[in-house]
């Protein structure tokens, strides 16, 4: 089992490697031999909607996480949490790639590991209960209780 484990982590590496790389190829140089700023690439209007909405979904999973666990009256982190943060990286990866900034990208891609191994615990935890997440049903008896 760790050997598969292992083995995916490593084909998850060289993806992110790959992707990386490229995006790095993708810059083109000027003239004098240096490579073009990412803020010079002349993104669209579109692609500017689409990156404040991608910053604005996941931007919305600290205030689902604050309400959580306001509703909670504990430090909780809801499965809300972990999906925002995974379509709003996604989103900014895409936006970043399209970008040519690689900062961006390698910041986002470790950050989609991260919420896809989170929401994959959730999802086998959920499945070994035969329902909701411990976090999820923490959350639902805190709101119960406060009515």
């Amino acid at each position: 089992m760790k050997q598969v484990g292992w083995l995916s982590l490593f084909v998850l590496g060289l993806v992110c490697g790959l992707l990386l790389f490229t995006v790095l190829e993708s810059f083109e140089t000027g003239k004098d031999g240096l490579s073009e700023d990412p803020r010079d690439v002349g993104l669209g209007w579109a692609w500017l909607a689409f990156g404040f909405i991608a910053q604005a979904v996941f931007m919305c999973r600290f205030l689902v996480q604050w309400i959580a666990t306001e509703r909670a009256r504990s430090s909780v982190v809801p499965t809300a949490f972990w999906w925002l943060s995974l379509f709003g990286g996604l989103m900014l990866l895409t936006y970043f790639v399209r970008r040519g900034d690689p900062v961006g990208v390698a910041g986002q891609l470790f950050g989609v590991v991260v919420y896809v191994r989170n929401l994959f615990f959730i999802r086998r935890e959920a499945a070994e209960q035969g329902g909701e997440s411990e976090s999820e049903q923490a959350v639902l008896d805190n709101t119960a209780d406060a009515r």
